[in-house]
């Protein structure tokens, strides 16, 4: 599948939900509306907010109303899209459509294990 996202590092299963908007892989989502377990519905994602908290990164593009698994579990190290240039190093927090950009007053959702430009992929350990 083209524009997945692999882990490097993967310490156990991540969560599937619903995207209720078109999502890129390899991109920061947070949840828009929660789960349902009543009736079984799943939590709805979309990319996250500039600067606000990611649940976690999505693993392929997905067309809205159809489920993808999400990435979310701490510890895991994730490619992510830049939206800036990054360090390696660098505390990384969600930047315009979900890429990652250098921690500046947003909060912190990774570190980044790899340097990158952006619109390319830097290696990011999940919080």
């Amino acid at each position: 599948m083209a524009n997945e996202c692999i882990p490097l590092f993967d310490p156990g299963s991540a969560l599937t939900a619903t995207a209720s908007a078109a999502v890129t892989g390899k991109r920061f989502v947070d949840v828009t509306a929660g789960l349902n377990a009543a009736n079984g519905t799943l939590a709805t994602v979309a990319h996250a907010a500039p600067a606000a908290r990611a649940l976690g990164v999505a693993v392929r593009d997905t067309a809205s109303g159809a489920r993808l698994t999400v990435e979310t579990r701490p510890g895991a190290v994730v490619p992510v899209t830049a939206g800036a240039t990054i360090a390696a190093g660098a505390e990384v927090e969600v930047g315009s459509a979900g890429q990652a950009i250098t921690l500046a007053s947003g909060k912190a959702c990774g570190k980044a294990l790899s340097a990158a430009t952006s619109g390319n992929d830097v290696f990011v350990r999940l919080y």
